[in-house]
């Protein structure tokens, strides 16, 4: 069995929910991303527009600004496998040119366009579940079965991109996207269900508001062990990959599920 892969969060952002404005600069993000890479980071996932609930698109160019140095310097120098977080396709153009080689698209591949440039340059897709935009997300969190509605997108969107050529299709169920408290934990619970699709599982609950819900309603930058927690059952429950703010902890937590697990 494979082991649980590490995604380190590189936020080049001025309003991230949990570091925003931290690593705004090129030479600050670049260097965070590779001090996680020394923690264990097998991929660095490089993103220059919050998606945080409420938040409000940046420009197509400002993105760029934001990301492509950052994308170019971790992919020469840190040796961990670049994703580039966006779901525009020109920004997913140029990072994949300048080094990136996966394509993290929160909107679940909506576009088109996106689908093509992902084929063209070989790319591999993260294809997620989201309701609306992030500015719009949580207006609209009812389901019949959370569930079974977030793998029935998924299975139609992996069908779209396999039909298109696209060969390495990871699935991410949204946590704290378009979701109460309540769902992402059942998501968690239940996560074999999506793992059942055939495909690697994504999982990011790093950090995230529904950890703040339970007793302790603890603010973002004091849930280490909420997401620790979260994170050990999403590699016990299938996730082939962790996407987390904290990855040296993170690491030496799928260690030890993987291990128990027999991996």
């Amino acid at each position: 069995m494979p082991r649980t892969l590490v995604m380190g969060v590189v936020n080049v952002t001025p309003d991230s929910f949990s570091d925003g404005g931290r690593y705004l600069r090129a030479e600050d993000a670049v260097r965070h991303g590779l001090r996680l890479a020394e923690d264990g980071a097998d991929i660095l996932d490089v993103g220059g527009e919050s998606t945080r609930p409420g938040s409000d698109p940046v420009s197509e160019q400002e993105e760029l600004d934001r990301v492509v140095p950052v994308v170019e310097k971790l992919a020469s120098a840190s040796g961990a496998r670049i994703s580039i977080d966006t779901y525009k396709p020109r920004v997913a153009a140029e990072c994949l040119a300048h080094g990136a080689t996966l394509v993290n698209d929160v909107t679940g591949l909506s576009d088109a366009e996106m689908v093509r440039v992902a084929r063209g340059s070989g790319a591999g897709v993260v294809i997620m579940h989201m309701r609306g935009r992030p500015k719009t997300m949580q207006q609209d969190v009812s389901y019949r079965d959370v569930v079974v509605e977030v793998r029935d997108f998924l299975s139609e969107r992996v069908a779209r991109a396999r039909a298109a050529g696209i060969e390495e299709v990871i699935v991410d169920p949204g946590i704290g996207f378009g979701k109460t408290a309540a769902h992402n934990f059942e998501l968690l619970r239940r996560l074999p269900e999506l793992a059942m699709l055939g495909y690697p599982v994504l999982v990011g609950p790093s950090r995230k508001s529904f950890l703040g819900t339970l007793a302790s309603k603890l603010p973002a930058e004091e849930r280490l062990e909420g997401t620790l927690a979260a994170v050990a059952l999403a590699a016990w429950n299938g996730a082939s990959i962790v996407r987390v703010h904290d990855v040296h902890a993170a690491k030496r937590v799928v260690e030890v599920v993987d291990a128990t697990r027999g991996s």
